[in-house]
This record gives structure tokens, sequence and C-alpha cells, in this order.
């Protein structure tokens, strides 16, 4: 049964891959890495079940931090990028458009 698991999420994991390659906006994309790092997360979990090893749990914790911050970054490097858009935007006295 566990098997059946990690497949699935291997079919999400790729599902997931291809929603990234064709999003329409930026948080579209980011939306996906983070869901593509949780399924990740899962997969780690559940390849520790298989081989009985328990020091996978600790591998997942570590790589959902490291996802979390990583997310949170690039946020706000893009939320900053995006301000500095909009600045420059009113400054030439004309609208951004949202592409």
């Amino acid at each position: 049964m566990v098997e059946v698991i990690a497949i699935l999420l291997l079919f999400a994991m790729l599902l997931i891959l291809l929603r990234a390659a064709f999003a329409a906006q930026i948080f579209d994309l980011v939306l996906a890495i983070n869901t593509f790092g949780t399924v990740t997360i899962l997969l780690i979990i559940v390849i520790g079940v298989l081989s009985g090893r328990d020091y996978f749990i600790d591998i997942a914790l570590l790589y959902a931090l490291v996802n979390f911050v990583g997310i949170v970054v690039l946020l706000r490097l893009f939320n900053r990028k995006r301000r500095g858009w909009l600045s420059f935007f009113k400054s030439a006295g004309r609208q951004p458009t949202d592409d």
C-alpha cells in the first residue's frame, strides 16, 4: 500500500511540474514550487517508511524548513521587484499593466 502512495506522489509531482511549466503569472509559479516542495516532503517520509529508517523524518523536517525559508525569500524578492517597477511607472507618468 505504501508503494502505491509513493507512485501517486510521483504522479502528483509530474502534474505539478507541468503546472509550473505553463504558469501564466509569477505567483502561479511560486505556488507550484511550494506545492512541489510539500509533495517532496511527503515522498521523503514515504521512502523512510518503505526503507524502515527513522532519520528520513528528520531529513523531511529539514527540507520543510529550507522550503519555507526559500519561498519566503523568493516572495520578498518578487515583492521588492514589483514595488520597484511600480515606482518606475509612477515616476514616468505611465500606468503599469499586470502581465
